[in-house]
């Protein structure tokens, strides 16, 4: 029998067209922590260049990489590749594989707007999860890249704790 026990979130990577823009877009508006600032890895024989050649396949020649930290400290890779396409609709829920990513704020009203003042956008009204009951509030915006931000008021574990809507 093998240990099954909650593993930490470790980190998440996402893919931005340009690196330099995006490590300011998180850190002045999420306030995320630089722990490695923008450089470039290129295909080649050393560890990283082996590493990336396992996971990409061979030809993918070069890329700009950050690497940031939230106050939880789960890491967030910035990716920046050449050959970088904004996909035609960003917002395909339906298809398999991670489609956005939530981050918590007591004010969510004032996140969006800084999402929204700093080039991002405010996908749907603020909703509340339990109207009249309970204060917790959710709203799905969009980075400036494309990637799409949820914002919640409360913690995960406080949102669902009951189980049911």
């Amino acid at each position: 029998m093998t240990n099954v026990y909650p593993r930490a979130f470790s980190h998440i990577g996402l893919s931005v067209p340009n690196v330099e823009e995006a490590v300011a877009f998180y850190r002045d508006v999420l306030g995320w922590y630089v722990i490695m600032e923008p450089s470039t890895i290129v295909e080649d024989d050393s560890a990283i260049g082996q590493m990336c050649t396992d996971v990409f396949g061979p030809g993918w020649g070069s890329f700009k990489i950050a690497h940031m930290s939230t106050s939880d400290k789960v890491g967030i890779e910035l990716f920046e590749f050449a050959t970088n396409e904004k996909p035609e609709n960003n917002f395909e829920y339906w298809k398999t594989g991670i489609f956005h990513f939530c981050v918590q704020d007591p004010d969510i009203e004032g996140l969006a707007k800084k999402i929204v003042d700093a080039g991002g956008k405010q996908r749907m009204p603020i909703r509340e999860y339990y109207p009249g009951e309970k204060p917790f509030k959710m709203v799905y915006c969009e980075d400036p890249f494309g990637n799409l931000i949820e914002i919640y008021t409360h913690s995960y574990e406080l949102t669902y704790s009951e189980g049911a809507y």
